[in-house]
């Protein structure tokens, strides 16, 4: 899959596609029908999808400080979507002066001078340009200026998760924030994910026997809820069960809010400075403090007995 950060990154001889527009943050169930249907428009006309996204989130630039807690970072937004067959993803530096585009511009200066857009996908509720004055009706009524139709995809995906509310990612926050993964699972199709740099820490873990990979994550990550978790620490492409700490340690009464993961029956990992990523899988227990280190270790050892038969019963499923 092709990527473009901004519009001058797209090839001069670029000819007609297929594109769908949106924030697409998780590229949770409800993403995957549109972008599936782009897709597959794509593949029927013969020309490429294009998926266009924005950096920042657009509330962030005409509201700010109003960024909401990301699902997925760009790069893993990418894999996603070239998953699903995405020929090329643009991300458009959102900027105050672009936010000051108005629909008929940015139809004209991206869909149309740009990617050549000869079918738009888009879901009902897409709004679009200066004050999100733009809606599908008004992109349909321009398309037949500029030569490229539109399909709206009205298809609703909605299971148990959140009561049975249509699938979103405000909904996916929500239960990422509430530590239930999975309802956040059902919403995305997959674990929850958090990626960051592994960095040091105060090393307790170690001196307890579970050495801990302290995760410095990216800001504004949709981080779950204070709590023990069962799920996996992926690094150098090699996915290991762990049993998953979120929140400040107060058994010792720190204060920072840390990501740890503790790679079960992994001895001698060195991921210090390395990339990694946390799939939560399941909520375990919420944090406590103990009378005594015995107790601590204990219910250590009890986390990682029930992360390891967690993990295992999921991965026997699939």
């Amino acid at each position: 899959m092709q990527r473009w950060r901004g519009l001058e990154d797209i090839p001069q001889d670029w000819g007609r596609s297929v594109v769908t527009i949106g924030s697409y943050d998780g590229v949770h169930r409800g993403h995957q029908l549109i972008i599936g249907r782009a897709v597959a428009t794509a593949r029927e006309l013969g020309v490429p999808s294009v998926v266009v996204t924005f950096d920042p989130h657009p509330s962030e630039v005409v509201r700010p400080g109003s960024h909401p807690p990301i699902l997925a970072p760009y790069d893993r937004r990418a894999e996603l979507m070239a998953g699903l067959g995405v020929d090329a993803l643009l991300i458009l530096p959102f900027t105050a002066d672009f936010s000051q585009l108005s629909p008929a511009d940015f139809i004209v200066k991206v869909l149309v001078d740009k990617l050549h857009a000869l079918a738009v996908i888009e879901g009902p509720n897409f709004r679009f340009g200066h004050r999100a004055a733009g809606n599908v009706d008004f992109l349909r009524e321009l398309g037949s200026t500029y030569d490229y139709r539109v399909e709206v995809v009205d298809l609703v995906e909605r299971g148990e998760a959140g009561g049975g509310v249509p699938f979103s990612s405000t909904l996916a926050r929500r239960l990422v924030a509430e530590g239930d993964m999975d309802g956040a699972a059902e919403v995305l199709g997959r674990p929850h994910r958090v990626e960051g740099v592994v960095v040091r820490g105060a090393q307790r873990g170690r001196e307890l026997g579970y050495p801990t990979a302290n995760v410095e994550t990216q800001p504004h990550t949709a981080i779950p809820a204070d709590g023990v978790y069962a799920g996996w620490l992926t690094a150098d492409g090699e996915r290991m069960p762990a049993a998953i700490s979120v929140g400040t340690n107060v058994q010792f009464d720190a204060t920072e809010r840390t990501v740890e993961a503790y790679a079960i029956d992994r001895v001698g990992l060195d991921l210090y400075g390395k990339h990694v990523a946390v799939d939560f899988l399941a909520y375990v227990r919420g944090m406590a403090k103990f009378e005594s280190l015995d107790g601590l270790l204990e219910a250590i050892a009890d986390d990682v007995k029930r992360a390891r038969v967690l993990t295992d019963a999921y991965d026997m499923k699939r």
